[in-house]
């Protein structure tokens, strides 16, 4: 296998996943921090994706084809470190460096500023501490970080191929779909807490499609209510995110969750809704 750094190729593929909505090709506001009104926004049919031309991207690990195929793991991470974006990669101990997942991150616009490997009973986890290649600084754009996770996916579904029927995105970018399709009526839970004083906690687990993230935070964004930091993890079929979240710098009232509760679970058990209906 190459082990020299190859250039990095955008490559636009359609979302096909059926139930989606495709990822909007604007926000009204950063995803972490602002107060600024929400406002409609257009969606694009195109996701466009960087993806690396040599199989250095993701190593292969030593293995065996009989081998149980772990469930791969996408953690975006805005809470722990106030400087970066942290993004984590999971596939059991099947990925090696990710030489060019780091190069692919750079055509973004991004630097990799830290890089972290460690073991422990789940597999081995790559680590790496991101930040805005302009601004030095975490990365805040929605659609930012969800080209991020949609990037680091299509490079493990094209040089781990096998994790295609382990991923929601392997109906859309893989070459084996998914065995079982999962049931967004019953995968979806979400729970709204307090978390002090001046914010509360979102959770929310769903069914995963392309464009999740930037939805949530539109629907999140369309009732006021501003998303200041939190994690995003993608978990083999499933999307798992929390968001700590306010309303004009209060933690939310009772009668608000609720509302934020009943917005979410209705568009996202619905991805389908059309825009004009909203």
């Amino acid at each position: 296998m190459a082990s020299a750094m190859a250039p990095c190729s955008l490559l636009l593929k359609p979302v096909l996943e059926p139930r989606s909505i495709a990822a909007p090709s604007c926000v009204s506001r950063p995803l972490f921090g602002g107060n600024v009104p929400s406002r409609r926004i257009s969606s694009s049919l195109i996701t466009i994706i960087p993806q690396a031309t040599s199989a250095t991207a993701v190593e292969d690990g030593s293995y065996n084809d009989t081998d149980a195929i772990p469930t791969p793991k996408v953690i975006i991470d805005q809470d722990s470190d106030p400087n970066a974006t942290v993004v984590e990669i999971t596939f059991g101990d099947r990925l090696g460096a990710l030489i060019d997942t780091m190069n692919a991150l750079k055509n973004l616009g991004l630097n990799v500023v830290k890089a972290n490997v460690y073991l422990d009973s789940s597999g081995k986890h790559n680590k790496f501490a991101i930040t805005k290649a302009s601004t030095g600084r975490k990365v805040e754009d929605p659609e930012l970080l969800e080209a991020i996770r949609l990037t680091i996916i299509n490079n493990l579904l094209e040089y781990h191929p096998e994790s295609s029927a382990q991923l929601a995105m392997g109906a859309a970018f893989g070459i084996t779909p998914p065995e079982q399709q999962v049931d967004v009526d019953i995968a979806t839970h979400i729970t709204v807490s307090d978390d002090g004083p001046e914010r509360s906690l979102l959770y929310v687990e769903t069914a995963d499609r392309p464009g999740l993230l930037v939805d949530l935070v539109k629907i999140i964004t369309d009732i006021n209510i501003a998303v200041e930091s939190g994690e995003f993890d993608t978990e083999g079929l499933l999307a798992k995110a929390k968001f700590h979240v306010s309303y004009r710098d209060k933690a939310i009232i009772k009668p608000l969750q609720q509302v934020l509760a009943n917005s979410l679970r209705y568009y996202l058990r619905r991805p389908t809704t059309e825009e004009a209906s909203f």
